[in-house]
């Protein structure tokens, strides 16, 4: 049984799927599997996957007609025979040292998942720099969602962690299987850190997340209602785990409030009328089942989510001056952007960075 199964999903990444797969065969860690998905590719990946496989017998190859991201990561646990499951997208790639260091914590610990920090990445720039979304004084200790519910607001950067396969089965943790590959690491990340009792964080970083990747998914305007289709996931998973919504379920909607309007900004303005009318209807149905309580409205404005629910066309004009807003804050941003938190500060002038501090 290899340590690792690291999954790789593929669809039409011919520029960097080498890059990716060079930062796996390489790593110090010897005893892994790279489990790769190509979903259908129409460019030369599968060409370059039997380049790869020809010469690293690690590496498994799995073609099948385009299906989407979470039937393609559903397809690689299905054949992982790895004590611990990895993850790295095919656009970005790893330090060598990743899966030697995260499998070292994860016996240290006999831990359920470890998740560490990441790299953003700019191709054009080849500029990193690190996230600094874990704090150093949360890590290197077991700690779960329960007695730490800041665990569930860590960006889902599923690709950061590994995890232990008996642990993803015992709870039937999966991906949901929509079309497309919008935002399906999101259920899989909630009912990870719902279920898992012992994780282990880590400040060091691995991971290069690619950020000028033009046709990553994260880019799409038009795949609206994605999130909704994952948070209608985590629900139907709470639903069927009374335990875990008795403990978390004020905490996902909390947090889903804050997605949703995220998301609203984020889409093309043509879709935003219709994204309101699914977001007040999805707020509405909780509000008057009274689960939104004290911790929900100490995180969101209660007058602003009363107007979604009452007034549709009165919250549109929230939409439009947070618009404006983030078109002025882009703009200073674009002359001064400070960045502080707990292992890194950054300062850019007019583009250009100045100060960084790790």
């Amino acid at each position: 049984m290899p340590k690792v199964s690291i999954l790789v999903p593929i669809y039409n990444v011919e520029k960097y799927l080498r890059e990716c797969l060079d930062s796996l065969i390489c790593q110090t860690l010897d005893d892994i599997e790279i489990i790769c998905i190509n979903d259908g590719s129409t460019d030369s990946c599968a060409e370059i996957l039997e380049e790869y496989r020809a010469k690293d017998k690690r590496i498994q190859v799995i073609n099948k007609a385009n299906s989407g991201y979470g039937h393609s990561m559903n397809i690689g646990l299905n054949n992982a025979r790895g004590e611990y499951i990895g993850i790295l997208e095919s656009d970005d790639f790893a330090d060598r040292h990743m899966f030697m260091d995260l499998y070292n914590l994860a016996k240290e610990f006999d831990a359920e998942v470890v998740k560490s920090d990441w790299y953003n990445y700019w191709t054009s720039k080849d500029t990193s720099i690190k996230q600094g979304r874990i704090a150093v004084k949360k890590t290197n200790k077991l700690t779960n969602a329960k007695e730490d519910k800041s665990l569930l607001k860590i960006q889902s950067s599923i690709w950061s962690s590994i995890y232990k396969r008996e642990f993803l089965e015992k709870n039937d943790i999966r991906f949901l299987e929509t079309k497309g590959a919008s935002y399906q690491d999101t259920s899989f990340n909630f009912k990870v850190m719902m279920s898992a009792k012992k994780v282990v964080l880590t400040p060091k970083s691995y991971v290069y997340y690619r950020q000028d990747n033009i046709n990553s998914s994260v880019r799409s305007k038009e795949k609206v209602y994605a999130i909704c289709d994952e948070y209608n996931e985590v629900e139907r998973f709470m639903k069927s785990h009374q335990d875990i919504a008795n403990e978390f379920q004020e905490y996902i909607y909390a947090i889903q409030y804050r997605a949703y309007f995220a998301t609203m900004l984020r889409i093309d303005e043509k879709y935003v009328e219709g994204f309101i009318d699914e977001f007040s209807r999805k707020f509405k149905e909780l509000y008057d089942a009274r689960v939104l309580g004290e911790y929900f409205f100490s995180r969101n404005k209660k007058k602003e989510v009363l107007c979604l629910i009452n007034n549709k066309q009165k919250f549109y004009k929230i939409y439009q001056r947070h618009m404006k807003k983030n078109l002025l804050r882009e703009k200073r941003r674009k002359l001064l952007s400070v960045k502080i938190n707990p292992s890194r500060v950054s300062v850019v002038v007019f583009g250009k960075q100045i100060l960084r501090i790790e």
